[in-house]
Protein backbone atom coordinates (compact mmCIF):
# COMPACT_ATOMS: atom_id res chain seq x y z
CA UNK A 1 0.00 0.00 0.00
CA UNK A 2 2.88 2.01 0.90
CA UNK A 3 4.09 1.34 -2.31
CA UNK A 4 0.95 2.54 -4.36
CA UNK A 5 0.69 5.77 -2.68
CA UNK A 6 4.53 6.38 -3.34
CA UNK A 7 4.24 5.97 -6.76
CA UNK A 8 0.70 7.94 -7.59
CA UNK A 9 2.40 10.88 -5.81
CA UNK A 10 5.50 10.25 -8.10
CA UNK A 11 3.18 10.02 -11.01
CA UNK A 12 1.48 13.28 -9.41
CA UNK A 13 4.28 14.81 -9.59
CA UNK A 14 5.47 14.16 -12.66
CA UNK A 15 2.57 15.56 -14.79
CA UNK A 16 2.89 18.67 -12.90
CA UNK A 17 6.15 19.12 -14.41
CA UNK A 18 5.08 17.33 -17.59
CA UNK A 19 1.69 19.79 -17.85
CA UNK A 20 3.99 22.82 -17.33
CA UNK A 21 6.48 22.82 -19.78
CA UNK A 22 3.07 21.94 -22.34
CA UNK A 23 1.66 25.18 -21.14
CA UNK A 24 5.20 26.81 -21.91
CA UNK A 25 4.77 25.44 -25.14
CA UNK A 26 1.51 26.70 -25.86
CA UNK A 27 1.74 29.92 -24.32
CA UNK A 28 4.90 30.55 -26.09
CA UNK A 29 3.05 29.93 -29.81
CA UNK A 30 2.47 32.64 -32.30
CA UNK A 31 5.68 35.19 -31.00
CA UNK A 32 4.60 38.99 -30.79
CA UNK A 33 1.37 38.77 -33.17
CA UNK A 34 -1.72 39.85 -32.44
CA UNK A 35 -4.78 37.79 -32.44
CA UNK A 36 -8.57 38.15 -32.03
CA UNK A 37 -11.71 36.42 -32.21
CA UNK A 38 -14.50 37.99 -34.47
CA UNK A 39 -17.82 36.73 -35.68
CA UNK A 40 -18.29 38.49 -39.04
CA UNK A 41 -22.07 37.46 -40.82
CA UNK A 42 -22.30 34.64 -38.69
CA UNK A 43 -18.83 33.41 -39.67
CA UNK A 44 -16.43 32.73 -36.78
CA UNK A 45 -13.01 34.00 -37.83
CA UNK A 46 -9.64 34.70 -35.74
CA UNK A 47 -7.31 37.34 -36.73
CA UNK A 48 -3.42 37.29 -36.91
CA UNK A 49 -2.01 40.69 -37.02
CA UNK A 50 1.88 40.78 -37.17
CA UNK A 51 3.41 44.61 -35.65
CA UNK A 52 3.17 47.08 -38.45
CA UNK A 53 0.47 48.12 -41.04
CA UNK A 54 -0.25 47.87 -45.01
CA UNK A 55 0.29 44.17 -45.21
CA UNK A 56 -0.83 41.44 -47.76
CA UNK A 57 -3.45 39.16 -46.36
CA UNK A 58 -4.50 35.66 -46.64
CA UNK A 59 -7.66 33.80 -45.64
CA UNK A 60 -7.39 30.31 -44.21
CA UNK A 61 -9.59 27.64 -44.41
CA UNK A 62 -9.83 24.05 -43.09
CA UNK A 63 -11.06 21.11 -44.80
CA UNK A 64 -14.08 18.44 -43.64
CA UNK A 65 -13.93 17.84 -39.47
CA UNK A 66 -11.53 20.92 -39.26
CA UNK A 67 -11.94 24.14 -37.27
CA UNK A 68 -9.77 27.72 -37.39
CA UNK A 69 -8.17 26.10 -34.52
CA UNK A 70 -6.71 23.21 -36.37
CA UNK A 71 -4.91 25.93 -38.94
CA UNK A 72 -3.41 28.03 -36.31
CA UNK A 73 -0.08 26.90 -37.37
CA UNK A 74 -0.27 28.54 -40.68
CA UNK A 75 -1.66 31.65 -38.73
CA UNK A 76 1.50 31.56 -36.77
CA UNK A 77 4.09 30.65 -39.85
CA UNK A 78 2.26 33.03 -42.23
CA UNK A 79 2.34 36.31 -39.59
CA UNK A 80 5.91 35.37 -38.88
CA UNK A 81 6.26 36.05 -43.10
CA UNK A 82 4.33 39.93 -42.52
CA UNK A 83 1.01 38.38 -43.32
CA UNK A 84 -2.49 39.76 -42.47
CA UNK A 85 -4.37 36.08 -41.35
CA UNK A 86 -7.78 35.67 -41.25
CA UNK A 87 -8.95 31.86 -40.66
CA UNK A 88 -12.69 30.72 -40.58
CA UNK A 89 -14.91 28.01 -39.24
CA UNK A 90 -16.73 27.06 -42.27
CA UNK A 91 -20.13 26.63 -42.29
CA UNK A 92 -20.95 23.42 -39.82
CA UNK A 93 -17.72 23.29 -38.27
CA UNK A 94 -15.85 24.81 -35.48
CA UNK A 95 -17.67 27.60 -33.67
CA UNK A 96 -19.92 27.98 -36.63
CA UNK A 97 -22.86 26.13 -35.80
CA UNK A 98 -25.16 26.46 -39.08
CA UNK A 99 -25.97 23.25 -40.44
CA UNK A 100 -23.95 22.47 -44.30
CA UNK A 101 -25.51 20.87 -46.86
CA UNK A 102 -23.68 17.80 -48.03
CA UNK A 103 -23.20 16.97 -51.45
CA UNK A 104 -22.69 19.34 -54.37
CA UNK A 105 -25.37 21.82 -52.70
CA UNK A 106 -22.84 22.78 -49.91
CA UNK A 107 -20.63 24.72 -52.10
CA UNK A 108 -22.11 27.77 -52.33
CA UNK A 109 -22.30 27.72 -48.38
CA UNK A 110 -18.35 27.50 -48.32
CA UNK A 111 -18.39 30.34 -51.16
CA UNK A 112 -20.40 32.31 -49.19
CA UNK A 113 -18.27 31.71 -45.99
CA UNK A 114 -14.96 32.86 -48.01
CA UNK A 115 -16.27 35.80 -49.39
CA UNK A 116 -17.31 37.15 -45.80
CA UNK A 117 -13.72 36.13 -44.87
CA UNK A 118 -12.23 38.01 -47.67
CA UNK A 119 -14.24 41.33 -47.67
CA UNK A 120 -13.33 41.25 -44.11
CA UNK A 121 -9.81 41.24 -44.16
CA UNK A 122 -9.65 43.60 -46.94
CA UNK A 123 -11.98 45.82 -44.89
CA UNK A 124 -8.69 45.72 -41.83
CA UNK A 125 -6.48 48.68 -41.16
CA UNK A 126 -3.45 47.06 -41.21
CA UNK A 127 -4.68 44.95 -44.64
CA UNK A 128 -3.13 46.06 -48.19
CA UNK A 129 -6.44 45.23 -49.67
CA UNK A 130 -4.55 45.08 -53.43
CA UNK A 131 -3.01 41.84 -51.78
CA UNK A 132 -5.32 38.69 -51.10
CA UNK A 133 -3.93 35.33 -51.26
CA UNK A 134 -5.94 32.03 -50.26
CA UNK A 135 -4.67 28.97 -48.50
CA UNK A 136 -6.89 25.80 -48.17
CA UNK A 137 -6.48 22.40 -46.66
CA UNK A 138 -8.76 19.03 -48.14
CA UNK A 139 -12.57 20.25 -48.55
CA UNK A 140 -10.83 24.16 -47.68
CA UNK A 141 -8.03 23.30 -50.35
CA UNK A 142 -11.25 23.02 -53.46
CA UNK A 143 -12.86 25.81 -52.08
CA UNK A 144 -10.42 28.28 -52.26
CA UNK A 145 -9.05 27.15 -55.63
CA UNK A 146 -12.66 27.00 -56.98
CA UNK A 147 -12.93 30.98 -55.25
CA UNK A 148 -9.70 31.92 -56.73
CA UNK A 149 -10.20 30.54 -60.11
CA UNK A 150 -13.42 32.90 -60.19
CA UNK A 151 -12.06 35.68 -58.18
CA UNK A 152 -8.90 36.92 -60.69
CA UNK A 153 -8.34 39.51 -58.26
CA UNK A 154 -7.18 37.08 -55.74
CA UNK A 155 -3.12 37.11 -55.43
CA UNK A 156 -2.07 33.62 -55.43
CA UNK A 157 -3.62 30.19 -53.84
CA UNK A 158 -2.13 27.54 -51.72
CA UNK A 159 -4.21 24.09 -52.33
CA UNK A 160 -2.84 21.23 -49.91
CA UNK A 161 -4.06 17.83 -50.28
CA UNK A 162 -6.73 18.88 -53.26
CA UNK A 163 -9.16 16.11 -53.02
CA UNK A 164 -11.11 17.02 -56.87
CA UNK A 165 -8.68 18.28 -59.59
CA UNK A 166 -11.80 19.65 -61.13
CA UNK A 167 -11.75 22.70 -58.85
CA UNK A 168 -8.79 23.98 -60.65
CA UNK A 169 -9.49 25.65 -64.16
CA UNK A 170 -6.95 25.34 -67.55
CA UNK A 171 -6.05 28.96 -66.99
CA UNK A 172 -7.21 29.75 -63.23
CA UNK A 173 -6.23 30.57 -60.52
CA UNK A 174 -3.45 32.29 -62.38
CA UNK A 175 -0.60 31.25 -59.71
CA UNK A 176 -1.52 27.92 -57.65
CA UNK A 177 0.74 25.67 -55.75
CA UNK A 178 -0.38 22.02 -54.94
CA UNK A 179 0.95 20.39 -51.94
CA UNK A 180 0.30 16.87 -51.66
CA UNK A 181 1.53 14.34 -48.71
CA UNK A 182 3.31 11.48 -50.08
CA UNK A 183 1.34 8.64 -47.42
CA UNK A 184 -2.00 10.19 -48.48
CA UNK A 185 -4.43 8.26 -50.34
CA UNK A 186 -3.67 7.67 -54.53
CA UNK A 187 -7.05 10.30 -55.65
CA UNK A 188 -5.46 13.02 -53.46
CA UNK A 189 -1.85 12.29 -55.24
CA UNK A 190 -3.51 12.45 -58.72
CA UNK A 191 -5.47 15.64 -58.62
CA UNK A 192 -2.47 17.32 -57.11
CA UNK A 193 -0.50 16.39 -60.50
CA UNK A 194 -3.55 16.76 -62.62
CA UNK A 195 -4.19 20.30 -61.19
CA UNK A 196 -0.63 21.20 -61.37
CA UNK A 197 0.70 20.32 -65.08
CA UNK A 198 4.16 21.69 -65.37
CA UNK A 199 2.58 23.28 -68.55
CA UNK A 200 0.29 25.51 -67.03
CA UNK A 201 2.34 29.03 -66.07
CA UNK A 202 2.53 30.12 -62.58
CA UNK A 203 1.29 26.52 -61.36
CA UNK A 204 3.23 23.03 -59.62
CA UNK A 205 3.01 20.34 -57.96
CA UNK A 206 4.54 19.66 -54.62
CA UNK A 207 4.78 16.46 -52.65
CA UNK A 208 5.57 16.87 -49.08
CA UNK A 209 7.79 13.34 -48.15
CA UNK A 210 6.20 11.41 -45.31
CA UNK A 211 3.09 13.19 -44.51
CA UNK A 212 -0.56 12.07 -44.80
CA UNK A 213 -3.96 13.94 -44.88
CA UNK A 214 -3.64 15.28 -41.47
CA UNK A 215 0.06 15.42 -40.48
CA UNK A 216 0.99 17.35 -43.39
CA UNK A 217 -1.06 20.45 -41.55
CA UNK A 218 2.05 20.29 -39.05
CA UNK A 219 4.78 19.51 -41.90
CA UNK A 220 7.71 22.17 -41.23
CA UNK A 221 8.05 21.17 -45.23
CA UNK A 222 4.71 22.09 -46.14
CA UNK A 223 4.55 25.53 -44.25
CA UNK A 224 8.15 26.58 -45.67
CA UNK A 225 6.40 26.13 -49.21
CA UNK A 226 3.48 27.92 -48.34
CA UNK A 227 5.19 30.97 -46.83
CA UNK A 228 7.77 30.70 -49.69
CA UNK A 229 5.48 30.19 -52.85
CA UNK A 230 3.09 33.29 -51.36
CA UNK A 231 6.35 35.15 -50.78
CA UNK A 232 7.34 34.69 -54.84
CA UNK A 233 10.72 33.11 -53.33
CA UNK A 234 12.03 29.79 -53.93
CA UNK A 235 14.44 29.55 -51.43
CA UNK A 236 13.34 30.72 -47.93
CA UNK A 237 16.16 33.16 -47.35
CA UNK A 238 14.24 36.09 -47.74
CA UNK A 239 11.21 35.56 -44.91
CA UNK A 240 14.03 34.17 -42.11
CA UNK A 241 13.04 31.38 -40.02
CA UNK A 242 9.60 29.78 -39.55
CA UNK A 243 7.87 28.73 -36.19
CA UNK A 244 7.99 24.83 -35.65
CA UNK A 245 4.24 24.38 -36.95
CA UNK A 246 3.99 21.56 -34.15
CA UNK A 247 4.35 23.83 -30.96
CA UNK A 248 0.85 23.87 -30.37
CA UNK A 249 0.26 20.27 -31.15
CA UNK A 250 3.08 19.01 -29.43
CA UNK A 251 2.03 21.55 -26.36
CA UNK A 252 -1.22 20.10 -26.58
CA UNK A 253 0.26 16.78 -26.25
CA UNK A 254 2.29 17.48 -23.24
CA UNK A 255 -1.17 18.39 -21.69
CA UNK A 256 -2.51 15.32 -22.72
CA UNK A 257 -0.30 13.12 -21.52
CA UNK A 258 -0.12 15.05 -18.19
CA UNK A 259 -3.61 14.75 -17.48
CA UNK A 260 -3.76 11.05 -19.17
CA UNK A 261 -1.03 10.06 -16.27
CA UNK A 262 -2.86 11.99 -13.50
CA UNK A 263 -5.80 9.38 -13.87
CA UNK A 264 -3.89 6.96 -11.30
CA UNK A 265 -3.59 9.77 -8.64
CA UNK A 266 -7.23 10.29 -9.06
CA UNK A 267 -7.95 6.82 -9.26
CA UNK A 268 -6.11 6.26 -5.65
CA UNK A 269 -7.44 8.87 -4.17
CA UNK A 270 -11.96 8.22 -5.14
CA UNK A 271 -11.20 4.48 -5.29
CA UNK A 272 -8.76 3.26 -2.86
CA UNK A 273 -5.94 1.36 -3.52
CA UNK A 274 -5.26 -0.65 -6.35
CA UNK A 275 -6.18 -4.12 -5.20
CA UNK A 276 -5.89 -5.89 -8.64
CA UNK A 277 -2.60 -6.82 -11.27
CA UNK A 278 -2.61 -5.92 -14.84
CA UNK A 279 -4.80 -7.31 -17.43
CA UNK A 280 -2.67 -11.05 -18.43
CA UNK A 281 -3.38 -12.55 -21.99
CA UNK A 282 -6.43 -14.76 -21.92
CA UNK A 283 -6.22 -16.73 -25.46
CA UNK A 284 -9.16 -18.47 -25.24
CA UNK A 285 -10.98 -15.71 -24.09
CA UNK A 286 -9.74 -13.25 -26.58
CA UNK A 287 -10.74 -15.71 -29.23
CA UNK A 288 -14.04 -16.23 -28.38
CA UNK A 289 -14.73 -12.31 -27.26
CA UNK A 290 -13.58 -11.64 -30.49
CA UNK A 291 -15.35 -13.63 -32.90
CA UNK A 292 -18.24 -12.73 -30.87
CA UNK A 293 -17.30 -9.01 -31.99
CA UNK A 294 -16.63 -9.58 -35.45
CA UNK A 295 -20.04 -11.04 -35.59
CA UNK A 296 -21.65 -8.05 -33.63
CA UNK A 297 -20.14 -5.72 -35.63
CA UNK A 298 -20.97 -6.50 -39.04
CA UNK A 299 -24.91 -7.08 -38.34
CA UNK A 300 -24.48 -3.59 -36.38
CA UNK A 301 -22.58 -2.04 -39.89
CA UNK A 302 -25.76 -3.51 -41.88
CA UNK A 303 -28.52 -2.57 -39.61
CA UNK A 304 -27.22 0.80 -39.37
CA UNK A 305 -26.99 1.48 -43.22
CA UNK A 306 -30.67 0.84 -43.05
CA UNK A 307 -31.91 2.95 -40.09
CA UNK A 308 -32.56 6.75 -39.55
CA UNK A 309 -29.06 7.76 -38.81
CA UNK A 310 -29.75 10.80 -40.16
CA UNK A 311 -31.56 11.99 -37.28
CA UNK A 312 -28.34 12.85 -35.74
CA UNK A 313 -27.14 16.52 -37.44
CA UNK A 314 -23.54 15.18 -37.27
CA UNK A 315 -21.79 13.43 -40.61
CA UNK A 316 -21.68 9.86 -40.17
CA UNK A 317 -22.14 10.37 -36.23
CA UNK A 318 -25.47 8.82 -36.26
CA UNK A 319 -24.11 5.95 -37.89
CA UNK A 320 -21.27 5.31 -35.55
CA UNK A 321 -23.73 5.96 -32.80
CA UNK A 322 -25.85 3.19 -33.93
CA UNK A 323 -23.16 1.03 -35.18
CA UNK A 324 -21.42 0.87 -31.25
CA UNK A 325 -24.64 0.45 -29.81
CA UNK A 326 -25.66 -2.97 -31.66
CA UNK A 327 -22.52 -4.31 -31.23
CA UNK A 328 -22.24 -3.78 -27.31
CA UNK A 329 -26.31 -4.60 -27.26
CA UNK A 330 -24.83 -8.27 -28.56
CA UNK A 331 -22.14 -8.25 -25.99
CA UNK A 332 -23.96 -7.61 -23.40
CA UNK A 333 -25.90 -10.07 -24.51
CA UNK A 334 -23.38 -12.54 -24.78
CA UNK A 335 -21.85 -11.75 -21.35
CA UNK A 336 -25.29 -12.51 -19.71
CA UNK A 337 -25.61 -15.97 -21.55
CA UNK A 338 -22.18 -16.92 -20.36
CA UNK A 339 -23.73 -15.75 -16.73
CA UNK A 340 -20.26 -13.43 -16.57
CA UNK A 341 -20.89 -12.04 -12.96
CA UNK A 342 -21.04 -8.88 -12.00
CA UNK A 343 -19.59 -7.64 -8.71
CA UNK A 344 -21.39 -5.16 -6.04
CA UNK A 345 -19.25 -2.21 -6.11
CA UNK A 346 -18.43 -0.62 -2.63
CA UNK A 347 -20.80 3.01 -2.35
CA UNK A 348 -17.24 4.93 -2.58
CA UNK A 349 -16.73 3.28 -5.80
CA UNK A 350 -19.81 4.41 -7.42
CA UNK A 351 -19.46 7.69 -5.90
CA UNK A 352 -16.34 8.12 -8.10
CA UNK A 353 -18.32 7.86 -11.53
CA UNK A 354 -18.86 12.15 -11.51
CA UNK A 355 -14.97 12.75 -10.65
CA UNK A 356 -13.87 10.52 -13.52
CA UNK A 357 -16.20 11.07 -15.92
CA UNK A 358 -15.54 14.95 -15.48
CA UNK A 359 -11.76 14.31 -15.49
CA UNK A 360 -12.34 12.00 -18.57
CA UNK A 361 -14.18 15.43 -20.10
CA UNK A 362 -11.15 17.52 -18.80
CA UNK A 363 -8.52 15.13 -20.63
CA UNK A 364 -9.67 14.77 -23.88
CA UNK A 365 -11.39 18.27 -24.74
CA UNK A 366 -8.81 21.19 -22.77
CA UNK A 367 -5.74 19.84 -24.63
CA UNK A 368 -8.15 19.67 -28.06
CA UNK A 369 -9.49 23.42 -27.49
CA UNK A 370 -5.85 24.83 -26.21
CA UNK A 371 -3.82 23.59 -29.13
CA UNK A 372 -5.31 21.41 -31.57
CA UNK A 373 -8.96 21.91 -32.92
CA UNK A 374 -12.12 23.74 -31.62
CA UNK A 375 -13.56 21.19 -28.55
CA UNK A 376 -16.55 23.37 -26.79
CA UNK A 377 -19.87 21.79 -27.92
CA UNK A 378 -22.09 24.45 -29.15
CA UNK A 379 -26.31 23.99 -30.44
CA UNK A 380 -27.42 20.97 -31.83
CA UNK A 381 -23.51 19.58 -30.55
CA UNK A 382 -24.62 19.46 -27.18
CA UNK A 383 -27.55 16.92 -27.40
CA UNK A 384 -25.74 14.91 -30.46
CA UNK A 385 -22.54 14.51 -28.45
CA UNK A 386 -25.12 12.80 -25.79
CA UNK A 387 -26.39 10.56 -28.53
CA UNK A 388 -22.48 9.57 -29.64
CA UNK A 389 -21.50 9.22 -26.12
CA UNK A 390 -24.60 6.79 -25.49
CA UNK A 391 -23.61 4.56 -28.42
CA UNK A 392 -20.10 4.25 -27.03
CA UNK A 393 -21.13 3.46 -23.76
CA UNK A 394 -23.30 0.88 -24.56
CA UNK A 395 -20.11 -0.57 -26.83
CA UNK A 396 -17.52 -0.07 -23.26
CA UNK A 397 -19.84 -1.62 -21.37
CA UNK A 398 -20.54 -4.47 -23.76
CA UNK A 399 -16.91 -5.33 -24.36
CA UNK A 400 -16.54 -4.77 -20.76
CA UNK A 401 -19.05 -7.23 -19.57
CA UNK A 402 -17.84 -9.74 -22.11
CA UNK A 403 -13.84 -9.51 -21.70
CA UNK A 404 -14.66 -9.79 -18.16
CA UNK A 405 -12.85 -6.55 -17.77
CA UNK A 406 -9.66 -8.27 -19.48
CA UNK A 407 -8.73 -4.57 -21.50
CA UNK A 408 -6.37 -6.61 -24.08
CA UNK A 409 -9.52 -8.20 -24.68
CA UNK A 410 -11.25 -4.63 -25.18
CA UNK A 411 -8.42 -3.79 -27.30
CA UNK A 412 -9.51 -6.33 -29.70
CA UNK A 413 -12.51 -6.09 -29.60
CA UNK A 414 -12.50 -2.20 -30.21
CA UNK A 415 -9.86 -3.39 -32.97
CA UNK A 416 -12.78 -5.11 -34.72
CA UNK A 417 -15.25 -2.05 -34.67
CA UNK A 418 -12.59 0.39 -35.78
CA UNK A 419 -12.00 -2.55 -38.80
CA UNK A 420 -15.96 -2.53 -39.32
CA UNK A 421 -16.46 0.61 -39.88
CA UNK A 422 -13.68 0.72 -42.58
CA UNK A 423 -15.02 -2.06 -44.37
CA UNK A 424 -18.63 -0.41 -44.29
CA UNK A 425 -17.12 2.74 -45.69
CA UNK A 426 -15.36 0.29 -48.65
CA UNK A 427 -18.77 -1.23 -49.47
CA UNK A 428 -20.42 1.77 -49.47
CA UNK A 429 -22.92 1.32 -46.36
CA UNK A 430 -21.13 4.38 -44.78
CA UNK A 431 -18.86 7.78 -45.76
CA UNK A 432 -16.01 7.09 -47.02
CA UNK A 433 -14.24 9.90 -44.72
CA UNK A 434 -14.28 7.37 -41.96
CA UNK A 435 -11.04 5.98 -44.06
CA UNK A 436 -9.50 9.67 -43.35
CA UNK A 437 -10.69 9.14 -39.52
CA UNK A 438 -10.01 5.79 -38.66
CA UNK A 439 -6.72 6.18 -37.48
CA UNK A 440 -7.74 8.88 -35.03
CA UNK A 441 -10.63 6.73 -33.88
CA UNK A 442 -8.41 3.78 -33.72
CA UNK A 443 -5.41 5.68 -31.31
CA UNK A 444 -8.75 7.16 -29.28
CA UNK A 445 -9.65 3.01 -28.80
CA UNK A 446 -6.29 2.15 -27.79
CA UNK A 447 -6.49 5.12 -24.89
CA UNK A 448 -10.15 3.85 -23.60
CA UNK A 449 -8.70 0.29 -23.17
CA UNK A 450 -5.45 2.22 -21.55
CA UNK A 451 -8.13 4.08 -18.88
CA UNK A 452 -9.89 0.37 -18.42
CA UNK A 453 -6.84 -1.49 -17.34
CA UNK A 454 -6.08 1.52 -14.84
CA UNK A 455 -9.53 1.87 -13.28
CA UNK A 456 -9.96 -1.98 -13.15
CA UNK A 457 -6.67 -2.16 -11.10
CA UNK A 458 -8.62 -0.12 -8.65
CA UNK A 459 -11.72 -2.44 -9.11
CA UNK A 460 -13.94 0.42 -10.46
CA UNK A 461 -17.30 -0.53 -11.76
CA UNK A 462 -17.81 -1.44 -15.05
CA UNK A 463 -20.57 0.53 -15.65
CA UNK A 464 -18.23 3.20 -14.40
CA UNK A 465 -15.43 2.83 -16.50
CA UNK A 466 -17.98 2.59 -19.46
CA UNK A 467 -18.97 5.96 -18.95
CA UNK A 468 -15.74 7.42 -18.46
CA UNK A 469 -13.91 5.59 -20.99
CA UNK A 470 -16.32 6.02 -23.50
CA UNK A 471 -16.28 9.91 -23.15
CA UNK A 472 -12.75 10.13 -24.19
CA UNK A 473 -13.99 9.05 -27.66
CA UNK A 474 -17.46 10.18 -28.12
CA UNK A 475 -16.30 13.76 -27.60
CA UNK A 476 -13.77 14.20 -29.75
CA UNK A 477 -15.92 12.65 -32.56
CA UNK A 478 -18.99 14.94 -31.77
CA UNK A 479 -16.82 18.34 -31.99
CA UNK A 480 -15.36 17.40 -35.07
CA UNK A 481 -17.73 16.22 -37.07
CA UNK A 482 -19.44 18.32 -39.16
CA UNK A 483 -22.84 19.69 -38.35
CA UNK A 484 -24.99 18.84 -41.16
CA UNK A 485 -28.34 19.04 -42.61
Amino acid sequence: MLIDRRLSALVAAAALVVAGAGVWLLAGAGGDARRTHVVVDRVPMDEVHPPGTGHPGVVVAHGFAGSARLMAPFGDTLAARGYVVVLLDFTGHGANSRPLTLGDSGDPALERDLDVAVAHLRSLSDVDPDRISLVGHSMGAGAVTRYAAAHPEIESTVAISLPDASAARPAAPARLLLLVGGLEFRGFRDAAEQAGEPGIPGRHATVIPGAEHVSILFSPGAHRETADFLAGTADGAAGGTLPSPTRRAGGAALVLIALAAGLVPLARVTLGGAVRGWPRPDWPLLGRVTAVAVVAAAVGAVIARFLPTGVVPLAIGGYVAVLTAITGAVLIAYARRQRTPIEAAPKRRAFAAPALILYAAITIAVPLQLGLTHAVPSGTRWWSLAVVWAGFAVFAYGAERATDGNSLAVLAVSAVTVIALVVAAIFGLTSTFVLLVAPLLAVLMVWQAVWSAVLHRFAAPPWVIALAGSLLVAWPVAVTLPVVS
